[in-house]
C-alpha cells in the first residue's frame, strides 16, 4: 500500500463524528495529518450510537477475555486524554456483574478477571445489598465486584476529542450527507453533498449508517433501537457515583440489564437520575427510520425491573432517549481494512460496547491510516469473518 499521496486535498478524511470518528480525527491531527472529519448532523447530535452523558467502562469483560488487553490500553488512553485537557472524563465507581451463578455474565466476567489476573470479588445477593443498599439482588444471584469499573463522562470525552483535532489543525464539517465513495489508484474520492472530496485515506465510523457506506457489510449488521431511561432516587445519598456502583446484569438468558450511578452533582451537563435500562432490545431498524421517541410501552416495558433491582428509585423516569446499536452478526467489533482497498477503514460495528474502548480505537486506526502493522490488534474484529478475503 503506498504512503499519502501529494495532489490530494486531505491526508485523510473521516467520516461520522461520534466518539470513533472524533477518536481518529483527533489522532491523526496529533500526527501532523491534514485531517477532514465530515458528520452529517450539527454536533452533538442525538441520532446515532455516542449520544448521551455517561457510558459504563469495565475490565472484567464478560464478552471475552480478548477485550480486557484492549480495555487496559483505553484505560491508559481516557487517562492521557484527560491529562491533555485538564477535564475530568473518566469517574471511578466500582462496578457489579451481576445473574446467576452459571450464566453467560458472571462466567464470563469470571473468565477474564481470571484469566488477566485481575482484581475482583464473588458476592452473594446478601452482601451486595450490605455494602451497597441501594441494589437489591434476587436471592440466588451474585455480582462479581470489580474496582477498576466506573463511568465515562461520554459528551464531554466526544468534545475533548473534537477540540484536540481542531487545534492540532483538523478541519470539521457538519451538515454533509455522504452520497458515495469511489478509489482508484490515484486517489479516494467522497461525494458529499455535490462536492467531491479527494484523499489518500478514507475513514469509515458512521455507526448505524455503515450498512449503506459498507454494503458488503450489510448482511451482517443489525441496526437496534435501544431506549435510555433517568429514575429519580428517592435517597440521594445512596445513588451518586461514591455509593452506588454500575452496574450489568442478567436477568434472563435473553434479557440484560444495565445501570449507572446519578452524576448530576459533578455537572449540569449530566443527566439527573439513575440511568437503567436494558441491554439489546431486539428491535430491529435502520438509521433512518428508526422510531425515535421513547412511547409509554417503553416505560412500561423497564418498570418491573427497576422495581426488582432498584427499589430505591421511583419507577417511572424522569427522562427516557433513544439510541442505535450498530451490531454485528457475532456481537463483536468490526475494525478493519475494506477488503476492496486497503486505504478505506473501516471503524465499526461496536455492537453496543464500544464507547469505551474509543480512546484505543481510534489511535488503531491513525496507525492503519499511517500503515503502521496492527494485525495483532485487530485479528479479532477482522472483516474477513464475514466476507471474501480482501483482494
Amino acid at each position: 500500500m503506498s504512503a499519502y499521496r501529494r495532489g490530494v486535498t486531505w491526508d485523510a478524511i473521516v467520516v461520522g463524528l461520534g466518539v470513533m470518528g472524533a477518536a481518529t480525527v483527533a489522532e491523526l491531527a496529533r500526527r501532523g495529518r491534514r485531517v477532514l472529519g465530515v458528520e452529517q448532523f450539527p454536533l452533538p447530535h442525538a441520532r446515532g450510537s455516542s449520544q448521551g452523558g455517561t457510558r459504563i467502562i469495565r475490565e472484567a469483560y464478560f464478552e471475552h477475555p480478548l477485550y480486557v488487553p484492549l480495555v487496559q490500553r483505553a484505560y491508559a488512553a481516557w487517562q492521557a486524554l484527560e491529562a491533555e485537557i485538564g477535564t475530568r472524563l473518566l469517574v471511578p465507581t466500582g462496578g457489579l456483574t451481576i445473574g446467576p451463578p452459571g450464566g453467560r455474565l458472571v462466567t464470563g466476567a469470571l473468565a477474564s478477571a481470571r484469566t488477566h489476573g485481575l482484581d475482583h470479588e464473588v458476592l452473594t445477593a446478601a452482601e451486595v445489598t450490605r455494602r451497597h443498599p441501594a441494589v437489591q439482588l434476587p436471592a440466588d444471584a451474585v455480582a462479581v465486584a470489580e474496582p477498576r469499573a466506573g463511568v465515562l463522562l461520554a459528551a464531554r470525552a466526544i468534545a475533548s476529542y473534537l477540540d484536540v483535532a481542531r487545534s492540532h489543525g483538523a478541519e470539521l464539517r457538519t451538515g454533509m450527507v455522504i452520497e458515495g465513495w469511489d478509489t482508484d489508484a490515484g486517489a479516494i474520492r467522497v461525494r458529499a453533498d455535490g462536492d467531491t472530496l479527494t484523499c489518500s485515506r478514507l475513514v469509515l465510523a458512521a455507526g448505524p449508517w455503515m450498512p449503506s457506506l459498507v454494503p458488503q457489510l450489510a448482511p451482517h449488521l443489525s441496526i437496534e433501537r435501544n431506549v435510555v431511561h433517568w429514575f429519580r432516587p428517592r435517597d440521594a445519598a445512596l445513588a451518586g457515583p461514591d455509593r452506588l456502583p454500575v452496574l450489568v446484569i442478567e436477568d434472563a438468558p435473553d434479557h440484560l440489564l444495565y445501570a449507572l450511578p446519578s452524576m448530576r452533582a459533578l455537572g449540569d451537563d449530566l443527566e439527573d437520575g439513575v440511568k437503567f435500562a436494558r441491554h439489546h432490545s431486539g428491535v430491529v431498524s435502520t438509521a433512518d427510520t428508526v422510531d425515535r421517541t421513547a412511547s409509554a410501552a417503553d416505560v412500561e416495558a423497564i418498570e418491573a425491573d427497576v422495581r426488582r433491582y432498584l427499589p430505591i428509585v421511583d419507577p417511572v423516569p424522569v427522562q427516557s432517549a433513544v439510541c442505535c446499536y450498530t451490531n454485528a452478526a457475532d456481537g463483536h467489533f468490526i475494525v478493519d481494512r475494506h477488503p476492496a482497498d486497503d486505504r478505506v477503514l473501516i471503524v465499526s460495528a461496536c455492537s453496543g460496547h464500544g464507547f469505551k474502548f474509543a480512546s484505543v480505537l481510534g489511535a488503531i486506526a491513525a496507525n492503519m491510516a499511517d500503515d503502521v502493522n496492527v494485525h495483532g490488534d485487530l485479528a479479532p474484529f477482522a472483516i474477513g469473518r464475514y466476507s471474501p478475503p480482501r483482494r
